[in-house]
């Protein structure tokens, strides 16, 4: 196996680890060296068949605590949302998909911030409106984990709730933008085993994140997660700029 892949498998299971503590967090750290390695179009469906199995392993750890009405809601527009994502995505030449990647992980930060500040609560409407904007934005930039969860966290969901709730949904509209690639042709065999291949090490993460007690406090937590964003967003720049 490639030395390139190994080192990509192995931060599978450390992105899979974290995802599976705070809930997102997986794409942001693998989409990076996923670009690097295969290049963005290849890239972003790769993560997607990826994502399904981490976002599954998440549902099958919380199974009881899912929200069945908060799932229905964020579904029944995320779905038919990412579709059109998708198709989007496949349009876009491969420098401005890195762009619009880079762009989108560093706008997360203020947008996190912002949600935050202001301290929402919103209902299943609301949270089905989330759904319909986000799905769309997940169906071109692989993961909206980060600016996700405040609605999910501001519908009243925490803890083992909020994971499971927010991994079915997230489930559901991979789905539809994995059915998406498949049906124009960007996702032969080799993609797919690709992605589970890095897939099953976001799902050995998240099995062993059920075993880890968060330690982190509110603002190590909240700097960790930009850390992240702002280091994806600036590489996803970076290879816009000087890999083209």
């Amino acid at each position: 196996m490639h030395l390139d892949l190994v080192a990509v498998l192995v931060l599978g299971v450390l992105a899979g680890t974290l995802g599976g503590v705070i809930g997102f967090g997986s794409s942001i750290m693998l989409m990076p060296p996923l670009v690097i390695l295969f290049g963005p179009r290849e890239a972003v469906p790769i993560m997607a068949v990826a994502a399904l199995l981490a976002n599954a392993s998440r549902v099958f750890i919380w199974w009881r605590q899912v929200d069945w009405r908060a799932v229905a809601a964020y579904s029944a527009a995320g779905v038919p949302a990412a579709a059109l994502g998708a198709s989007t995505l496949l349009s876009f030449p491969q420098r401005w998909i890195e762009v619009v990647m880079g762009v989108f992980f560093l706008a997360v930060i203020p947008a996190r911030r912002w949600l935050a500040r202001h301290d929402l609560r919103i209902n299943l409407w609301q949270l089905a409106l989330a759904g319909a904007v986000v799905g769309y934005i997940t169906g071109i930039v692989v993961s909206t984990g980060p600016i996700n969860a405040p609605f999910f966290l501001a519908f009243g969901l925490v803890k083992g709730a909020y994971i499971g709730t927010e991994a079915l949904g997230s489930l559901a509209v991979y789905v539809s933008k994995a059915l998406v690639f498949r049906s124009f042709g960007a996702l032969p065999w080799d993609i797919i085993s690709r992605g589970l291949v890095i897939g099953s090490s976001l799902m050995a993460g998240s099995f062993v994140a059920k075993r880890l007690v968060l330690g982190l406090g509110a603002e190590q937590f909240r700097m960790l997660i930009e850390g992240l964003l702002l280091m994806s967003g600036l590489t996803m720049l970076g290879a816009a700029v000087f890999a083209h």
